[in-house]
């Protein structure tokens, strides 16, 4: 069985943009926390080539239907394809890395 490195898959020249979604209800601390967390590690890992949108499923509920939000604090990775989805406060810098095949760039 072939063994496959997802960190790997992705190079600086292949995207431009990464985009993700962060869903949340209102300014609760564990969704500032994932927040931050996310900043953090686009911050350290994508070095300005992201962009994040914060969607608060208080002021616009239908918005967790395209995307499937059954929890939140929840990330979706839009770009690059496939869409991505994780779930919780981000503060598990690893899973984060490994949910999002996602490796810092040098």
């Amino acid at each position: 069985m072939e063994s496959i490195d997802y960190h790997e898959q992705y190079s600086e020249t292949e995207i431009d943009i990464w985009e993700l979604r962060l869903y949340v209800a209102g300014q609760t601390p564990k969704s500032l926390k994932a927040f931050a967390n996310l900043k953090k590690i686009c911050e350290e890992h994508l070095e300005g080539r992201y962009r994040i949108e914060v969607i608060d499923l208080l002021e616009n509920p239908q918005l967790a239907k395209g995307d499937q939000i059954l929890a939140i604090p929840t990330l979706v990775r839009k770009l690059p394809e496939p869409v991505k989805q994780i779930i919780g406060d981000l503060s598990n810098t690893e899973k984060v890395l490994v949910g999002l095949e996602l490796r810092r760039i040098i």
